[in-house]
């Protein structure tokens, strides 16, 4: 029997729980982000760094040299500590650090680190060019130098959401789905997360959002923001095509308990309404925020809901500041700030 994290103490931690650092890449895919759109998404990355790193480390995968240089000119003349930024010549293809990057767990008794390496199929097989961030984690780890765990499937970063005490959120759409990992039923999958994350209590909501490409990952719609409350996406409008998938996931939510048996403090967290072109909706929903240790970074679309998302989350967030960033752009590439980044939790 190899193994695991939970049979040596590990434990997925919550998001809200004392850092070490974020890890994000360099954004320079051209073919996610064309034309004008790359410099947008380009200010709404330094936003972000602006926004988290007085707070922590911010790691920073770039391709060469050249990447660095440039990035590096990007931060100084926005008035980055770059004794906050560390950077790694980590080569990535579009670097959605979420779904590519590791897992990483922590025993609160040992005081250890170590990393769950998850395999990344490009969201179920939809991108054969971006199948090459398969294996980051361990280029990664080549410079962290810490126990990985491999627990062999398919399984991506969003999909996943944890309480950090024994509770974990997910969908069916998106872990039962056969372009993941179709051999396994849906009790093997929950052992998985069980013995790889340390969670006991895991609780499944149905759909993700409308224009999601990972097939309804968790961090679209529903969010832990301490151990027993959950913000849920909800569509006010009846004529949105999110309006139904996200009333039934509340109604669901709102009947679920956490670990110890107690029901969830459930919040409806309002959504930008649709974003998009012509040709398609994007996934644009203010869940998609990423907690820092001084900071909560939110996703803003230009729409008259961003206010009401902040100010509620700001409510939620009380010793941290709440920190509206631009993300049209960005979520033309099926993302925003939690899809790239992931947390690396401090012991």
């Amino acid at each position: 029997m190899p193994q695991t994290p939970k049979s040596l103490g590990f434990r997925m931690p919550a998001e809200w729980e004392k850092q070490e650092a974020v890890w994000i890449s360099w954004p320079h895919n051209k073919e996610t982000w064309p034309g004008d759109m790359l410099k947008e998404v380009e200010n709404s990355y330094i936003g972000f760094v602006k926004a988290l790193h007085t707070g922590q480390k911010v790691r920073i995968l770039v391709n060469n040299k050249e990447m660095q240089d440039y990035a590096i000119s990007k931060l100084k003349n926005s008035k980055i500590n770059l004794n906050q930024v560390i950077f790694y010549k980590i080569p990535n293809v579009d670097g959605w650090m979420r779904d590519c990057g590791p897992t990483f767990v922590v025993n609160d008794k040992t005081r250890q680190k170590a990393m769950v390496k998850w395999i990344f199929n490009a969201w179920g097989n939809k991108y054969d060019d971006l199948k090459e961030d398969e294996g980051i984690q361990y280029k990664i780890n080549k410079y962290l130098k810490l126990n990985m765990f491999e627990p062999n499937i398919v399984l991506e970063g969003g999909s996943i959401e944890v309480n950090g005490s024994g509770t974990l959120l997910t969908t069916e759409q998106c872990l039962l789905n056969k372009n993941r990992n179709p051999a396994l039923t849906k009790k093997q999958i929950e052992q998985y997360l069980k013995d790889y994350l340390n969670v006991s209590n895991i609780l499944w909501l149905k759909e993700g959002i409308a224009g999601d490409d990972t097939d309804g990952h968790i961090d679209d719609i529903a969010r832990f923001v301490n151990k027993n409350t959950v913000v849920c996406a909800f569509e006010d409008n009846e004529d949105d095509e999110n309006y139904g998938i996200l009333k039934e996931n509340y109604g669901l939510l709102t009947k679920m308990k956490d670990e110890k048996g107690n029901s969830l403090n459930v919040i409806k967290l309002p959504m930008p309404g649709f974003v998009g072109d012509e040709e398609r909706r994007y996934p644009a929903s203010y869940a998609n925020f990423y907690i820092g240790n001084e900071a909560v970074v939110v996703p803003v679309f230009g729409h008259e809901n961003d206010k009401k998302a902040m100010d509620m989350l700001q409510n939620l967030f009380a010793n941290r500041k709440v920190v509206g960033i631009n993300a049209k752009e960005m979520v033309y590439g099926f993302g925003s700030f939690h899809c790239l980044s992931q947390q690396e939790p401090k012991v």
